[in-house]
């Protein structure tokens, strides 16, 4: 019945928030779902996610190969107990990305429908971007009483496997690149037998034509949000009668001179955090300014070793992990935030960034502009890959105090009309009920269904 309460599986194969834009989407998507009325189970591998009060969750172990301090480790052989097992830890150790594949066979084997249970307790299954095989036999498992399987695509993977072996050298280390990302042609497969995709932008949903010829027709946008009550300017304070004039509110002077902030997975090469360190560089020549890179890098990876080439040890710091809170006051700290990427389906940190009334420098790769809006509006949008835009968009910002502030307050209340999750669960809701209304159960009893399991 179309407004009624959906009981909604949420499938995500990790999912801690300061992981990435994974955890942060089953966060607040699965809330403010809860919000509207209905009901939400996530359905998780590790790193498991936080959620909020309402919401249930299913851990689905696995033998956690890429884990933080212990990534590739070889598992003990009592820690082998299905065929998930043996899938993650045979493609990890021939260098494949294990874990799209062996989540989804956990997943399948979590929600198939068993004989004499019963329909499912759950209307809708919703993939976040795992696309593994396991989905399939799902689908198959649940058309017969009319539950879809979905997915939500954030940009197609294949850029970051152009973008990659575009950054690499050596036939070897390319070869190795080809074999990381050999789990792609089974995300087209799967994308392709689901009742529908999801995905954040229009940019994302024709990138994802061209990439995994997904039809069109499949695919539904709606933006991501921003907590725009936690991600705030900073607290005005008062500033006294002047003149005989009232008293204004200003923000309060916490920024530090010549900061620049980035949120970005510094190893990356999609991200594009090399070239925003060669602009940085070039910055250094005639100014102060300091980095601040709020993401995961690898010890003695290539962004590290980066900084040390172009002598910035003392003008960089990345920071890992960050609570939420902490990560605010670090935006607010900033006078520009930048976008450097040299592609993105969405970006969450842009928004983010907005809503703490941060100007931008961003690139116009992908979907960024449809989230920045117009280049000098509430950001200043360069090429994507050129150092030298990059470092002169920065410096004007950096030289035009009341630049940054009308760009700030621009970004704003662009937020507050386009981007919330509210809205987002909302959007996301009612294409729920359009692909269960066109949903077609085979048969409706739980003995034709027998078969299929």
């Amino acid at each position: 019945m179309e407004g009624a309460p959906l009981r909604i599986a949420l499938l995500s194969y990790r999912s801690l928030p300061t992981c990435g834009g994974q955890g942060v989407y089953v966060r607040h998507l699965s809330r403010e779902l809860v919000t509207l009325g209905h009901q939400v189970h996530v359905v998780s591998g590790p790193p498991y996610p936080v959620l909020d009060p309402g919401v249930e969750l299913t851990e689905l172990p696995s033998l956690d190969l890429y884990r933080d301090g212990d990534p590739f480790r070889w598992p003990g052989f009592r820690e082998f107990r299905s065929l998930a097992d043996v899938a993650e830890f045979g493609m990890m150790r021939t260098g494949q990305f294990s874990e799209p594949l062996a989540f989804s066979i956990r997943a399948f084997e979590a929600l198939r429908p068993r004989r004499g249970q019963g329909r499912p307790d759950f209307d809708i299954v919703h993939d976040n971007q795992t696309l593994g095989y396991g989905l399939l036999p799902l689908r198959r498992a649940l058309r017969p009483y009319g539950i879809p399987v979905v997915s939500t695509i954030h940009h197609p993977i294949t850029v970051d496997r152009r973008l990659h072996l575009a950054a690499t050298t050596g036939r070897r280390a390319r070869l190795g690149v080809r074999r990381w990302y050999s789990f792609l042609p089974m995300q087209g497969r799967v994308a392709r037998g689901l009742d529908g995709v999801v995905v954040p932008s229009e940019s994302s949903r024709h990138e994802i034509v061209a990439d995994m010829n997904v039809p069109l027709d499949l695919m539904h946008t709606v933006p991501l949000g921003v907590e725009s009550d936690v991600f705030t300017p900073s607290p005005a304070e008062p500033i006294g009668d002047q003149g005989g004039q009232g008293g204004q509110a200003a923000a309060a002077s916490t920024q530090v001179p010549g900061r620049i902030v980035v949120v970005t997975s510094a190893d990356v090469p999609l991200k594009g955090l090399m070239v925003l360190l060669e602009a940085l560089a070039k910055l250094r020549v005639e100014r102060p300014a300091h980095l601040v890179c709020i993401g995961k890098v690898r010890e003695g990876g290539a962004a590290q070793r980066r900084v040390v080439e172009l002598g910035l040890t003392e003008a960089v710091t990345f920071r890992s992990n960050v609570p939420q809170p902490e990560m605010v006051e670090l935006l607010r700290t900033a006078e520009v935030a930048v976008v450097p990427s040299l592609y993105e389906g969405f970006s969450l940190p842009a928004v983010e960034e907005m809503a703490c009334g941060l100007p931008l420098v961003a690139t116009t790769a992908g979907a960024l502009p449809e989230v920045a809006g117009p280049s000098g509006e509430a950001a200043l949008l360069v090429p994507p890959g050129d150092a030298d835009a990059l470092a002169g968009a920065i410096r004007t910002l950096q030289d035009d105090p009341e630049l940054r502030a009308r760009m700030g307050a621009a970004g704003r209340r662009r937020v507050e009309e386009l981007f919330s999750w509210k809205a987002a669960a909302a959007g996301t809701a009612a294409w729920y009920e359009k692909v269960l209304r066109e949903a077609r159960p085979t048969a409706g009893h739980d003995n034709q269904v027998s078969a299929a399991c």
